[in-house]
Order: C-alpha cells, then structure tokens, then sequence
C-alpha cells in the first residue's frame, strides 16, 4: 500500500502544490520534512507532537 501527503490540506497552506506518494508512511515524512524547509522555511524537528501528530495525520493511504 502506499501513503500520500498534499500540503494543501494544512491548515494555511491552501495555495501550496506540494504533493508526495510513498511506499511507507515513513517516507512521506521524510518528504514532507524536506518540503517543509525547502518550500516554507520550516524546520520539521521544532515541530511540537500536537502539530507532529496533526500532520502524521494528514497522510493518506492510496
């Protein structure tokens, strides 16, 4: 099964195109960590575990 990750469904990053699919959950986080410095400046390992948990949640299984 693989797991999918669009930006656009965070909260204020509506506009963003990013858009990963991965094999593991794992993976897409790894992206989405990338992303997030690339793209947005953000720092992934300063997130908190409740915004950690909100993303984690945003994943989906295709």
């Amino acid at each position: 099964m693989a797991y999918s990750y669009a930006c656009k469904d965070c909260e204020g990053m509506e506009a963003c195109p990013g858009k990963f699919v991965a094999e593991t959950q794992d993976e897409v986080w790894k992206l989405m960590a990338l992303h997030a410095a690339v793209a947005h400046g953000v720092d992934a390992s300063t997130f908190d575990e409740d915004m950690t948990a909100y993303l984690k949640g945003l994943i989906k299984a295709v």
